[in-house]
């Protein structure tokens, strides 16, 4: 009987202690989303609803069992060192970006936190990854084919305007892809008899000069390489496009939702909702090297024939007829 207290009191202390282990809360991860958009970009919140539906969908709730920080560059390059720095500082579990910029500036902070890139164009040509099967290091994620799609992206602004002999294209200087994509451009463009003027902005400010300029190099027709400043500003470029005259190629849907001519590429906002895949294999442990990146499936060929009569343009029948979508 003299060692039942002791036993007892060593008992109930397990009981407890595993109890009050058992009732402490569950750590909530914590992921950066770093954007190159404006919080006050109608289309970055479609960008970013789709993202939440995706973590919705594998169980996710904000506040509930996940925690975002998001941070806007407004459309600043400058800004995204300091912004990266505040992820990192706050240990983010990953870091979720949708520019070329701001995907080497998370490298350049940290090798170890994992990154997940969404429609990037060019992650191999970029040396962003090693490569698409086997992409080492800590980033992984989308990208979208941004060389591999600009011929055809040419081949149907010809059949849409037959009489074209020279285009202009609209690129960023900051953007190290464009390179890249300018030159897989021009094969197409020998193949299609048609003469490429790039033209290159450093800031939204320059839109209203760089395309006043390509009329003045007498450009007959408008292509526009991929680049996160152009999405931001897609309403902007539509207008000054119409303004001048110049039929207009986009490289996805939320151009010619905003009054643009026409666009041919993936589903944009479907690449944000395919992210949260990527979070989520991260977060239960699995390394971004041993995530493939993945390559769009499908793509859009989208009208608008608002935009067509504005600029005193008719659509062949047969190009319109092979349209995913018509806006009319």
């Amino acid at each position: 009987m003299k060692n039942m207290f002791p036993i007892f009191v060593i008992t109930a202390v397990v009981v407890v202690g595993a109890m009050a282990q058992a009732q402490q809360p569950a750590k909530i991860p914590r992921i950066g989303f770093l954007t190159p958009f404006s919080v006050s970009d109608p289309q970055n919140a479609l960008r970013l609803d789709a993202f939440r539906q995706g973590l919705r969908d594998l169980g996710y709730v904000e506040g509930k069992n996940i925690t975002v920080e998001y941070r806007f560059t407004e459309g600043r390059q400058d800004r995204l060192p300091d912004l990266v720095a505040e992820l990192v500082r706050l240990k983010v579990e990953a870091i979720i970006t949708s520019s070329t910029p701001g995907v080497l500036a998370a490298k350049n902070a940290s090798s170890t936190i994992p990154i997940v890139i969404v429609a990037i164009a060019d992650p191999v040509g970029n040396g962003i990854v090693t490569s698409l099967a086997r992409p080492g290091g800590n980033v992984t994620g989308l990208t979208i084919l941004a060389p591999e799609l600009s011929g055809k992206r040419l081949e149907l602004l010809k059949e849409v305007v037959p009489k074209i002999s020279r285009v202009a294209v609209l690129g960023h200087v900051a953007n190290p892809s464009h390179e890249n994509s300018f030159k897989e451009m021009e094969v197409a463009a020998q193949s299609l008899g048609l003469q490429l003027q790039l033209v290159n902005v450093g800031g939204p400010n320059d839109f209203e000069n760089a395309l006043a300029t390509m009329k003045i190099k007498r450009a007959q027709a408008l292509i526009l390489l991929v680049d996160a400043l152009f999405t931001g500003n897609a309403k902007k470029i539509a207008d000054l496009a119409a303004k001048n005259g110049l039929p207009t190629m986009y490289p996805w849907s939320e151009f010619v939702e905003s009054d643009g001519l026409m666009a041919y590429g993936p589903n944009f906002a479907g690449q944000y909702h395919r992210a949260a895949y990527y979070v989520d294999k991260i977060l239960r442990g699995t390394k971004p090297a041993d995530l493939p990146v993945e390559q769009p499936k499908k793509f859009e060929f989208i009208i608008n024939l608002k935009a067509a009569k504005q600029i005193g343009l008719t659509i062949p029948p047969n190009v319109l007829a092979r349209a995913d979508k018509v806006i009319r």
